[in-house]
């Protein structure tokens, strides 16, 4: 496990005081808010208005959000911003609408330039991307304490990022609906470019117009707007005549560089470390810093036509969310920018959440990880603390600093060497002692069996899931990951080469951390193009296997399999199986099914009927 720059940094103790103050300064440091009446609309004019003026009128509007963000709105107010432009403010909602009466805001078509540099700031623990967990994260929108709020923009209004930010922040949200909003960065932090000629001692690249950068003593550095960087060794490669990305190991630390002209560079080596004529290389600071947009804590929450162009970090990420509808979104580089990156790592990211999830309608693609992630997380038991009590922690430093239970939460007891539950509990409080450790009072007395270094799980925070009619495209990893013990469908979808499975249910106590396990899982009526394989994977990384099931209840059904390698379906300790009435499509010889399949401590399998042919070519 890697340490963190501020694991090296700071003792425990400190952490635990820098945690404490930070959380203090961020509750003092909020503006006190006076209500709206209730039915006002508020205008916006970032190159004309005047924050001296009342706002309250379209001929009389204001040039920030500053007053606006000092207001509590109320049911039936609205926020118009009539023309488009820059601003170095965020914008600060609150909000308390109602069913009928929600609050508005509405953006005009145009582009709209969000700085950092005067943005609000502040220090968040964002799951699986935690590589500064103390420092200040700018933010250009944010929706803190609503209640239904729509926000409105018909796919006309586009926000640019000046800077790494998080293009919008939810908090203790609910009924929030996002649509119409195109999403873009004026300096992708993902630098991109393509080999037009490679020999054994040298590559002769143009790089991508938007991505800046310098060369100093023959060595090259990528400039964003608030950062900068040397390319180490992580490289994706995207082949543009088979759409396919992987990444690639390319070490460039002793390569020389020289301009030959504008956007061209030649790459100079003792031996070609991985470059290939033709080729679209990308390279990234792989510092998990940051999200694209980042919901957490909320509830009923939408997000609807929106695109977005390109995000830095860690995704759209839902921590500890209720109800979430994905519907029309694309995450893909607009068209026009010759751009092939549109997310720095995944794209949809899920962790701790329950109710229903659904992603619909939606083309994600241009990732450097997975498109897809649907997790809870297992906590490790460090101490029996009371007759009810048990402390315990988060044990991937990705992932931390969050309360990951509250009261009424039902949980299980893990052993993480099978991944099998053994008892459960209820917990009545939960406490954080630190970033990384929480106390948990209990309804009822600890078991006998419990022993430190189990795992916990919070079997409450598991959604149901549904991904239907979306695209997967160019993605370096896995398509779709789910782990979640409520019913999950996948169906009607469109997987085309991801680089490694694409499908994944995992549950691991040892690693990541993810959890759980897969009781209900249906595949139906998907096209798999030539994806990595075994194109499906059940794969608990539980350390003993035994003749006990970690999954369950899987059936995949009526899909169409493009095989690339052969290798349709593994399965290890799932009991269960329907993998029926699925057409399949090989290249070379004809296979028998289970030639196909790799079943490894699985129970009631059954592998017929299914269709298998040759493809032509």
């Amino acid at each position: 496990m890697t340490l963190t720059p501020a694991d090296n940094i700071f003792s425990p103790s400190l952490r635990l005081i820098t945690f404490i103050l930070l959380c203090s300064f961020s509750l003092n440091a909020q503006t006190k808010h006076s209500r709206s009446q209730a039915g006002v609309t508020y205008y916006v004019d970032p190159n004309k208005g005047n924050d001296r003026n009342t706002g309250t009128a379209v001929s009389k509007p204001w040039k920030t959000f500053e007053n606006l963000n000092r207001l509590t709105l109320s049911a039936g107010d609205g926020v118009k911003i009539i023309t488009p432009g820059s601003f170095h403010t965020s914008l600060i909602l609150k909000a308390k609408g109602t069913k009928d009466k929600p609050v508005k805001v509405w953006f005009a078509p145009g582009r709209y330039n969000f700085f950092p540099d005067g943005a609000v700031k502040k220090q968040l623990h964002i799951t699986n991307t935690n590589d500064t967990p103390y420092a200040l994260k700018a933010i250009a929108l944010m929706f803190d304490s609503c209640r239904f709020v729509n926000v409105e923009a018909f796919n006309a209004a586009t926000i640019v990022l000046r800077g790494k930010m998080i293009e919008t922040f939810v908090n203790a949200c609910d009924h929030i609906r996002l649509s119409g909003l195109n999403f873009d960065y004026q300096r992708p932090t993902v630098s991109e470019l393509k080999v037009l000629s490679a020999t054994n001692n040298y590559a002769d690249v143009l790089i991508h117009k938007d991505s800046k950068y310098t060369i100093k003593d023959s060595l090259l550095t990528w400039q964003g707007e608030g950062w900068s960087y040397s390319p180490g060794s992580y490289w994706q490669v995207l082949d543009p005549v088979t759409n396919e990305l992987e990444r690639v190991d390319i070490p460039v630390e002793k390569a020389k560089f020289s301009s030959t002209g504008a956007h061209t560079v030649r790459i100079h080596f003792s031996q070609n470390p991985g470059f290939k004529t033709g080729m679209i290389y990308q390279n990234r600071d792989i510092t998990r810093d940051c999200a694209g947009i980042f919901m957490r804590n909320s509830s009923n929450l939408w997000l609807k036509d929106l695109n977005i162009y390109f995000m830095h970090g860690m995704g759209v990420v839902s921590q500890y969310c209720n109800n979430i509808k994905i519907d029309h979104v694309a995450v893909r580089p607009l068209a026009s920018s010759g751009r092939t990156c549109a997310a720095w790592a995944d794209i949809l990211h899920f962790a701790g959440c329950k109710g229903k999830i659904e992603v619909g309608n939606s083309y994600l693609s241009g990732a450097n990880d997975d498109a897809i992630n649907v997790h809870g997380i297992h906590l490790k038991i460090l101490e029996k603390s009371a007759a009810n009590q048990l402390k315990v922690r988060f044990m991937h430093n990705q992932t931390y600093g969050f309360n990951a239970y509250a009261a009424g939460d039902s949980i299980d007891f893990i052993k993480p060497q099978t991944l099998l539950a053994y008892g459960s509990n209820v917990v009545t409080d939960s406490k954080m002692l630190s970033d990384k450790e929480i106390l948990l009072t209990l309804q009822s007395p600890v078991m006998a069996d419990v022993q430190l270094g189990d795992a916990i799980e919070n079997t409450t925070a598991t959604p149901q899931v549904w991904i239907h009619h979306t695209t997967i495209a160019r993605i370096p990893t896995r398509g779709i990951l789910t782990t979640t013990r409520r019913k999950v469908v996948i169906d009607n979808n469109n997987l085309q080469r991801t680089y490694l499975t694409g499908i994944l249910v995992s549950d691991d106590a040892a690693n990541w951390y993810e959890s759980g396990m897969v009781k209900d899982l249906t595949v139906s009526n998907n096209n798999f193009y030539y994806c990595g394989g075994p194109v499906i994977a059940i794969h608990p990384e539980n350390q003993e296997t035994g003749n006990a099931a970690v999954h369950s209840n899987i059936t995949v059904t009526g899909n169409h399999f493009y095989l690339k390698d052969n290798s349709l379906f593994s399965a290890k300790n799932t009991a269960n199986i329907k993998l029926i009435n699925n057409d399949i499509k090989l290249k070379g010889q004809l296979k028998k099914m289970e030639d196909l399949i790799k079943l490894d401590h699985c129970t009631d399998v059954k592998t017929s009927p299914n269709n298998i042919n040759v493809l032509n070519k």
